[in-house]
This record gives C-alpha cells, sequence and structure tokens, in this order.
C-alpha cells in the first residue's frame, strides 16, 4: 500500500488542500505545509508557481505572482517538498503545475527529481493523455502517480482514455471553468461521482469551487476526496508569512465536517 492509496480511507473522505509552493516566500511554505496537516489535511496538493496557468483562477494566479516575485525555482519548490517529507513521513505529497517546469530538463530528470524529494504523484494540467509519454512514463517506471483529471465535459468516450494508466486517485474538476469563481450544484457532483466511480477503482476526488465546511460535507458524503485550494491560498494572500495559525483553523474546520459527513 503506497502512502496516496492509504489516505482514503473506507469510512470517509479524504481532504485534500492545495496550496501554491513558494506563497509568500519559500521560507513561509513550510509552516504552511505543517499547518495544512496540523488541521487535518490527509494530502498535500503543492502547486508549482508557473507564469501562464490555464486551469487557475485569480486567487492562484495571484499567487503563482507572488511566489515567482520572490524568486521561488522549481529547486525551491523540490527542497520545500524534502523538507516536507523529512517532517512528516507518512503525508502523502503531490505536486500539481504545467508542463514546461516538468519536462523542460527533461522528463527523467524531474521523475529523478520527484523520488529523491519524497512525491508520491504528479498532477500535470496541460498535457493531454495523448502526450502522455512526455512525462507519464518516466514518472510511472519511479513509481510516482500519474493523477489525471476529468471534467463535466468529460464523456463516456473520453473517461477510459483518461483513466487509462492513471493513478493515485482521479481528480474531478466540478466545473468546466477555473478554480476558485464557481461551485458545481450537489446533484451534478453526485451524477458526476457515480458515473466515474462506475469506471474506475481509482478513489474519486472532486475539487474546485469548495470553499465552506458544509460545502466540503456534501461532497464527501459521495466522493473519495475532497479538494481545497483558493480558499487557502486566499487565507495566505491576506496574512503572508503570518498565514500558518490561519489556515490551521480553516482547515481544520473543513476536516472537522468531512470527518462527520457520513
Amino acid at each position: 500500500m503506497t502512502r496516496l492509496s492509504s489516505a482514503f480511507p473506507t469510512d470517509r473522505a479524504a481532504l485534500v488542500a492545495f496550496v501554491t509552493g513558494g506563497d509568500p516566500t519559500a521560507a513561509d511554505t513550510g509552516a504552511i505545509l505543517d499547518a495544512l496537516v496540523e488541521g487535518g489535511a490527509d494530502i498535500i496538493e503543492l502547486g508549482m508557481p508557473f507564469t501562464d496557468p490555464m486551469a487557475d483562477g485569480p486567487a492562484i494566479q495571484a499567487a503563482n505572482i507572488r511566489s515567482l516575485s520572490a524568486g521561488t525555482k522549481t529547486a525551491d519548490i523540490l527542497n520545500i517538498a524534502t523538507a516536507f517529507r523529512e517532517r512528516h513521513p507518512t503525508v502523502p505529497l503531490v505536486l500539481m503545475g504545467y508542463a514546461n517546469p516538468m519536462t523542460i530538463r527533461g522528463a527523467d530528470w524531474f521523475a529523478d527529481a520527484c523520488v529523491n524529494a519524497g512525491v508520491d504523484g504528479v498532477i500535470c494540467v496541460d498535457i493531454p493523455v495523448e502526450e502522455d509519454d512526455s512525462l507519464g512514463d518516466a514518472l510511472r517506471a519511479k513509481d510516482v502517480a500519474v493523477i489525471r483529471l476529468a471534467t463535466p465535459t468529460t464523456d463516456a468516450e473520453r473517461l477510459p482514455e483518461i483513466l487509462n494508466n492513471a493513478s493515485g486517485f482521479l481528480y474531478y474538476v466540478s466545473v468546466a471553468g477555473i478554480t476558485g469563481l464557481q461551485q458545481a450544484a450537489q446533484a451534478s457532483i453526485e451524477e458526476a461521482v457515480s458515473r466515474l466511480k462506475a469506471g474506475t477503482d481509482l478513489p474519486v476526488a472532486v475539487g474546485f469551487g469548495v470553499r465552506t465546511p458544509e460545502q466540503a460535507a456534501d461532497i464527501a458524503r459521495v466522493a473519495d476526496g475532497v479538494v481545497v485550494g483558493s480558499a487557502i491560498v486566499e487565507i495566505i494572500a491576506e496574512h503572508g508569512a503570518d498565514a500558518a495559525p490561519h489556515v490551521k483553523d480553516y482547515v481544520k474546520s473543513l476536516s472537522d465536517a468531512i470527518r462527520s459527513a457520513r
């Protein structure tokens, strides 16, 4: 059993918490990641800052800018991951980002870097399944999970292609848009999760637009995981280097709601 597979209990949903690495600075990110764990997050998603994000809304775009303006490099993200793994040997850590920083030095280099840093999985937003061999083969060869995205527009014909060689969990993007601005109707989430789970044994985690404990609990009643990102990033934007205790309190409110949802 891997760290990722053991992070999805059978009796409740897992909380997947996203922050952008290096926001507000690389030196501050460690305390924020610790706050996510202390607040009850089951899986940590560490965003790799990128100049031209496709799927991220204003909150995460601003986090990318803060991080890059502070001088964050790919090496800093890997150092943050390495230090996290030393402090939290059992908590799954996933890198989320875009192809350029992951492949510019070669897929094998990035896969080795993930292994050395203790990274369990990778979500690459802009590599379609048709181009999986540009990164996926190298990650799988090193037992790093290749986590795929499904959306409301993923139809029955497309879904098997997305699931082919996917691992870790399936990330369901519940709205056809960017992060943080909208939330899908609960009925549509329930229908989608049911449809996706009929096609895979992977856990299905639902994200995009989840902000309140009540929203998290509603999703936790039907999905294997709940992903929260923009709302956490907004707390970091408000409090900067002093964000950790505020992040912990907010994440605990989500975790408590998820744990009592079923």
